[in-house]
This record gives structure tokens, sequence and C-alpha cells, in this order.
């Protein structure tokens, strides 16, 4: 038992007791990114001792940092004997032009570090006891109508098929008897990075109008239900398999980016037909018009049985907490 003193002010001080060894260890690969650094300091400030595990050093390595390249056996694989949790957060961003070198990042970064992680635990004799594999929503493909949960049928294209690929190279590289947890992300938003920085940006330039139809479904999720998610995920040893992890409130587009606008008090907003938005992505944003002009609707039925309560449920309520957080 160790006491730590912690300073609330200066003038009130408190010694608090902590069993360290009760403190659980969790390993974060692909932990250098937005996500990775957000679940970092919520499961640090949740009592876990946190390794990040990346190809270079982050600006915070929490309780220390795991040189690897996401391609080769080394001296990284100890590390996992003796972790509790082992989360896979690694894959090269979507955000990106569709162009041949690019794809072939998507898929590699993705399906190569999966395959690697499962076989360096399958020589530990001592390993993690949970597997929380990233996967996507967007394996559910494009559809303008459907609402898709746990138990829908995949769609078709890319996404999809590098989404059944990645919880495929899960699936058949894990240990025998090891918990395992699928999470089928929707956007995260966050205020350090993913969706919401790229549409506030959007929206100052006065772009933050309807954008093609505007009836494609946004699913997203406020970066604390993720990481409330995961930690409720580790603890609770009864949860496994796939998860949908997205707001029980997903949007239409035009809604979503009208609720953004209110929040950022912006007046302006011009409209984004397909042909100007599959043009202005591609030479001004350097990414793949296809995350503006198709989405998709999904909710989590496990969730809702299980009784996960989200923080932020609507999504007036989750920006109003970036915006003022």
């Amino acid at each position: 038992m160790n006491n730590w003193k912690v300073e609330l002010s200066d003038y009130i001080c408190i010694e608090v007791s902590i069993n360290i060894e009760s403190m659980k260890t969790i390993v974060i690969a692909g932990g250098s990114g937005f996500l990775g650094q957000s679940l970092g300091r919520f499961a640090q400030s949740s009592g876990f001792e946190v390794y990040i595990l990346s190809r270079t050093q982050p600006q915070n390595s929490f309780d220390g940092w795991i040189q690897w390249d996401a391609q080769t056996m080394g001296p990284w694989v100890n590390s996992l004997s003796r972790a509790d949790v082992l989360v896979n957060l690694v894959g090269r961003s979507v955000d990106c032009v569709k162009t041949p070198e690019n794809i072939d990042l998507i898929w590699r970064s993705r399906i190569e570090s999966t395959q690697l992680l499962g076989k360096a635990m399958a020589q530990l004799e001592n390993r993690p006891s949970v597997w929380i594999q990233m996967s996507t929503a967007h394996i559910y493909g494009d559809s303008p109508t459907a609402w898709c949960d746990e138990y829908s049928i995949t769609g078709y294209g890319l996404a999809p098929d590098v989404g059944r690929a990645w919880e495929e190279a899960h699936l058949t590289h894990l240990p025998v008897g090891m918990r395992s947890v699928i999470l089928r992300a929707g956007f995260v938003l966050g205020k350090d990075g993913g969706a919401y920085t790229r549409m506030k940006q959007v929206i100052r330039l006065g772009l933050g109008g309807r954008i093609g139809s505007g009836k494609q479904g946004m699913s997203w999720i406020h970066e604390l239900d993720i990481n409330r998610m995961i930690v409720h995920m580790i603890e609770d040893q009864q949860m496994q398999g796939v998860y949908v992890v997205s707001s029980p409130n997903p949007l239409d587009k035009d809604t979503f980016m009208r609720q953004l606008r209110k929040s950022m008090h912006m007046p302006i907003a011009l409209p984004a037909p397909e042909w100007l938005t599959r043009l202005g992505a591609r030479l001004v944003f350097k990414t793949d018009p296809e995350l503006a002009l198709y989405g998709r609707y999904v909710r989590s039925i496990r969730l809702e049985k299980e009784g996960f309560e989200f923080t932020y449920a609507h999504l007036v309520d989750a920006v109003h907490a970036l915006r003022n957080g």
C-alpha cells in the first residue's frame, strides 16, 4: 500500500492510499493518436497503469512508451506479458484521399498489426485477459434509410471489406480462452481530434450547409462515452463479442451540421452539392469526399439491453460539452 499526497489547492492537502498491486495495466496499441491519447488520460484517471505502444513517442506517454514498427516481433512483446488489458487502435486514418498507396496503407496498417499482436500473445505464457479490438461502423455500408445494429448484415465497398478483414484478423489470431470485445465505432467527437475538428474547419469556411442530399446518416459518439464504455467493458467480464459503439441518437447530416453551426454561432451556411463536395474534398481538404457524401444510421441493441447509460446521448449536449469543457 502506497500513500500519495494530493494537493487540491494552496490550502487543502489530503493523503489517499492506493493499493498498487490491485491496479490494472493497460497497453494501448496505436495510442499516439487522438483516441489513444484520450483513452489513456481517462484510463489513468480511472486508476489504470497506462502504456502506449506506437512507432513514435507521443507527447503524453503516461506510465511508459513501448516502441514497435507494427510489422515485426521485438522487445515490445514482453510488455504484453505484464499487461491485464490490450486495446488495439492501430490503423492509418481514413481521412485521406483514397490513392492506391493510401488504400494499401489502410489495409496493411490494420490487418498486419492485428495479426502481429495475436501472434505475439500466442507465444506468451502470461498474457492480457481481454483484448479490445477497434473496428468500424462503416462495416454496414452506406444506406440512406436502413438502421443497423449488431445483428445487421454488413455492407459492400472498401470500408466494409476492410472492416470484415480487420475483425477476421483479430478473431483468427485471438489466443484460446482470451476474452474478446470488438468495437464497431461511429465518428468519435473530441476536442483534440476526430470528426469534430474537421467539421469545425468546414463550418468556419462558411461551407457548413447541406452536403449532398443531407439525408445521409451521421452516427457519432462523444470521446468521454467511448472511453467510459471501454473501461466498463474491461471491468465487466461478461461483456464480449461485437458491440456497436455510437450514440443511440444518430442524425441526418443536414441536422447534424445545423446543430454544429448553431453551437458555433455561424449564420452563414453555403450548401455543397455532390459535384462541389467531390472537388473540394480532394483539392482543399485533401480527403475522401465519400466521408461527407455517404453515411449510415447505427445504434447498439446490446448496450441498451445491458444497461449502459450515455453521458452524451444527444448531439446538442455533446457539442456543448466540447465547446465549453
